[in-house]
């Protein structure tokens, strides 16, 4: 009895698993139809239709988000902005190979992601509904600044490195112009053995030249994407000796002896800077270790002899 109790459970499971086994089989069948379907329809399918799964991510997705966000940006910034933007690009070396359209774009992103994160962060810290207003509007504004303030910040480091460039830049000109090179020749002499933005705008004088403007036209742009004082000092002098024809290995000889005399100037000024930048630090870093240091000791006498008493 035991022996047929065991085989008709094993018949039973065995049946089971037929049983299972074909329906596995039909919905592996209508999967693969499925498939077929699905593929048989890609090929059919109109060739708009294909052409439009078949772009990249960024021209279906990041191009059309971008122009969206570059509307808003437009709205709220106002009509002078891309003219602005382009001259703090300017300024700031256009890093990045950035537009003014890119950086509007980048502003409204960085708004709506900063005002997420200073809501997210206020609901964390479970403030009060003023401050939550608060960090959510300082979050807004931030992201759209934040944008502002990278350019200021690149351009002016990009302009204090122009200015600690441009005397050894005049010199090495100086120095080609009085062995028998052309002014030309010296520019790309100073493009080729330097580096830095400097060395930048040098080679992008000489291409603006090479395609047809004149040395004028290719200093002043120079002048105008560099806001440093000194460089528009330097290009007035160009421009000048090249058009009353004034030899330019004086004009350059007399340009280096300037910008020694303003680099040296610049130099004292920023060591006269230095007591005044200290005394901050001075007053509440050091002073108050001092104080402990040295009074500590006696203070700690003192209230233990009127403990004492």
């Amino acid at each position: 009895m035991v022996l047929v109790f065991v085989l008709g459970v094993v018949l039973v499971l065995f049946a089971i698993g037929l049983v299972s086994m074909a329906f596995r089989d039909d919905e592996t069948k209508v999967g693969v139809t499925r498939s077929l379907a699905v593929l048989e329809a890609m090929t059919t399918a109109p060739a708009e239709l294909k052409e439009e799964l078949e772009r990249p991510f960024d021209e279906r997705v990041l191009k059309p988000l971008q122009a969206r966000l570059l509307a808003i940006g437009r709205r709220l910034t106002g009509a002078d902005t891309s003219d602005r933007l382009q001259r703090k690009l300017d300024y700031a070396g256009n890093p990045r190979d950035w537009t003014a359209d890119r950086v509007v774009s980048v502003k409204v992103l960085g708004a709506i992601a900063l005002l997420m994160v200073g809501f997210a962060l206020a609901l964390v810290m479970g403030v009060s509904a003023p401050v939550l207003v608060l960090m959510t509007a300082g979050g807004l504004v931030l992201g759209f600044f934040l944008p502002d303030f990278y350019l200021y910040q690149t351009a002016y480091n990009r302009s204090e490195q122009l200015a600690r460039e441009l005397p050894d830049a005049v010199d090495l000109l100086t120095i080609s112009v009085e062995s028998g090179l052309g002014f030309d020749a010296a520019c790309q002499q100073v493009s080729r053995n330097t580096e830095g933005p400097l060395s930048e705008e040098f080679a992008r004088m000489l291409a603006e030249m090479q395609i047809g403007q004149t040395r004028s036209a290719a200093l002043r742009g120079m002048s105008d994407r560099c806001n440093v004082p000194d460089v528009k000092t330097f290009v007035g002098a160009m421009v000048q000796a090249d058009a009353f024809g004034i030899p330019i290995g004086g004009v350059l000889r007399v340009q280096s002896s300037e910008m020694r005399v303003k680099r040296r100037q610049r130099a004292e000024t920023k060591a006269q800077q230095v007591p005044v930048k200290i005394t901050v630090p001075l007053i509440f870093c050091i002073l108050p270790c001092l104080f402990v240091a040295v009074m500590g000791p006696a203070a700690l006498q003192i209230v233990d002899n009127i403990g004492g008493r």
